[in-house]
């Protein structure tokens, strides 16, 4: 049987915390940044944690469970 390849696209977009919790960037900060403000890119650059709800999925294109 051959090894379950993950997903290049999940790969590239998701990390694993220490705990165990999936890490994700936040869209909406490559272009047209002249009228979103100050603020708002910054708090756009941070990275945040995946919603309880879309862990399973994500988890399961990473091959995790």
């Amino acid at each position: 049987m051959p090894k379950m390849k993950t997903k290049s696209s999940a790969k590239k977009r998701f990390k694993l915390t220490g705990s165990g919790k999936i890490k994700r960037k936040h869209a909406f900060k490559s272009h047209i940044l002249t009228k979103k403000s100050k603020k708002r890119k910054l708090k756009l650059t941070h990275t945040t944690l995946v919603h309880k709800s879309d862990e399973p999925n994500i988890k399961q294109q990473l091959r995790l469970k």
